[in-house]
């Protein structure tokens, strides 16, 4: 461990952040406070940016590289930074009891409130999946550009809903509404979480470019070929 932090103190010396807001003061009052049960996840942020900074580390700094698992927890993903395996051949089956519903149905369906990118206008088409014993919907996905753009809305009290594998660097910190979100850059195995916690191999595809963070309790994934600051625009103009 002292060799570790001494890597991260280090990283002060070479690891430059322009215009980076201050947000002591936000996470020693996050730490200190009461534990909310919808922000769990910030609880994870600190093993997640040593998960990140493995990203952009130059080869001498192997201490760091061997002293984190390579695994990042964040907004109901969970995102391997290991090479991932070859993707499975053939169609990927759909998420567990998906279903095309309108949009008022979908709302009807879910336990949170479903909010729609402005930017975007209303969606294509709309799918629920993965439904409890009494019928409410863990996921609710909005379609876009004949569904080369998603967006997936989920229950952020719930446990991780999508396992990503991303090989290579590209997994950085970004910002939405001056919040932590993270941003894959480029193309990345996905693989469904069911709300048993049972990984859905027959589910696994390759992912575009992905945004992910969490508003009220609710966790977002944006996908689709976008860049970083047209997602990040998307994702600030749910309403």
């Amino acid at each position: 461990m002292d060799d570790l932090e001494r890597e991260l103190r280090d990283l002060s010396t070479w690891l430059e952040t322009p215009d980076a807001p201050d947000v002591t003061a936000r996470v020693r009052a996050q730490l200190t406070g009461p534990v909310r049960p919808r922000r769990r996840w910030r609880y994870y942020l600190a093993a997640a940016l040593v998960a990140l900074l493995v990203a952009v580390l130059p080869p001498g700094r192997a201490a760091i590289a061997d002293a984190v698992a390579g695994l990042l927890r964040f907004a109901g993903v969970t995102i391997s930074t290991s090479p991932a395996p070859t993707l499975p051949t053939g169609t990927p089956s759909p998420l567990p009891s998906q279903r095309t519903v309108a949009l008022d149905e979908a709302q009807r369906q879910v336990r949170f409130p479903i909010r729609l990118p402005a930017s975007l206008g209303p969606p294509e088409q709309v799918l629920v999946a993965d439904a409890d014993d009494n019928g409410a919907y863990r996921v609710a996905t909005l379609l876009y550009r004949g569904g080369a753009l998603r967006v997936d809305a989920f229950d952020g009290l719930l446990d991780a809903a999508f396992l990503k594998q991303a090989s290579g660097p590209g997994v950085q910190w970004v910002q939405v509404h001056g919040d932590f979100a993270v941003w894959i850059d480029g193309p990345h195995q996905l693989t469904y979480v069911d709300r048993a916690g049972e990984v859905r191999v027959e589910t696994a595809r390759l992912a575009a470019s992905t945004l992910i963070w969490q508003e009220a309790g609710v966790c977002y994934r944006l996908e689709g070929d976008v860049t970083k600051e047209t997602a990040v625009e998307i994702a600030e103009s749910l309403r």
